[in-house]
This record gives C-alpha cells, sequence and structure tokens, in this order.
C-alpha cells in the first residue's frame, strides 16, 4: 500500500489561491503520484473559512498572529484549517505533507516577513507548524525529490 500524501490544492489545479490565480505544479512525480491515488487534498485558508479571492495575508513576527494587508486578524481561520489539516492526516494515517512554499499556511521553511514588502525570511505557515508538531514530515515543491526518497519506507 503507497503511502499518502496531503497536498495543497493549489497544486492541483485548483482556484483556491487568496488572489484567484490558478497554480498548477508540474512535475513528473505529481502525475505519477495522482495516478497512484495518494493525494489527500487540502487548502488550509478556505478550509478555515476564507474565500477566493481574499486579501492578503502575513504572520506577524513575534507574535505569530496572522493579519490582511489592511490590518484584519484572519488567525482564527487559519488555526482552523490547520486543525482540518491536521484531522485529515489523522483520518488517512498521513505522515507526509507537500505545501506551497511561502504561503502563511503551507510554508515549510520560508514565508513573507509579516510587513507586506515582498521580501521572505526563515518560518513555517500555521499549518505546517502544526503537522510538524505531530510527527508529519512537510515539504514543498522545491523539496519533492527528498519526500520521493522518504516514501514507503517502514
Amino acid at each position: 500500500m503507497f503511502d499518502k500524501i496531503l497536498i495543497s490544492r493549489c497544486f492541483l489545479g485548483d482556484n483556491v489561491r487568496y488572489n484567484s490565480e490558478v497554480l498548477t505544479f508540474v512535475h513528473p512525480l505529481i502525475t505519477l503520484w495522482r495516478q497512484q491515488k495518494r493525494f489527500i487534498t487540502i487548502c488550509p485558508e478556505v478550509s478555515g473559512g476564507l474565500f477566493v479571492p481574499r486579501e492578503a495575508a502575513e504572520i506577524q513576527q513575534g507574535s505569530n498572529e496572522v493579519i490582511t494587508k489592511s490590518g484584519i486578524n484572519v488567525s482564527a481561520q487559519f488555526n482552523f484549517g490547520a486543525q482540518q489539516a491536521l484531522i485529515l492526516c489523522q483520518q488517512h494515517n498521513v505522515r507526509f505533507a507537500l505545501l506551497k512554499e511561502s504561503s502563511p499556511s503551507c510554508g515549510s521553511t520560508l514565508i513573507y516577513d509579516g510587513l507586506f514588502s515582498n521580501n521572505k525570511v526563515l518560518g513555517q505557515g500555521v499549518t505546517s507548524q502544526l503537522l510538524v508538531q505531530h510527527d508529519i514530515k512537510v515539504f514543498s515543491e522545491n523539496t519533492i525529490e527528498i519526500l520521493e526518497k522518504l516514501l514507503d519506507k517502514a
């Protein structure tokens, strides 16, 4: 039996991104894993109750609150979406996640700086943080080959 992978819905071309831009992550492994029916899909922000399109939001350094560009605190929605992702992982025995880098939900190593300056800093999105705390390994489009090497190992 194949390991299941929690994957960002935006990677599969779903219209869930904050700005309504459709993003499809084209990679031979995505095609293979899709054929193998490995994917459990989520957009934590949409699952948390946010709409498409929605205002850009960033994690505020030091407070870990998620604030929109106009100053609205959307931390509750981000936290609820992260909980939904964790529940899916637990229901499907998921040990690995492939999530969109730099997202305030899904970033695994980089997020925006919280100043809406278009600068990135080291950090994890809300969902990535929660999954890692529960021993789920999180990867991005930049580390998909590392994920491949870990799949289906005991």
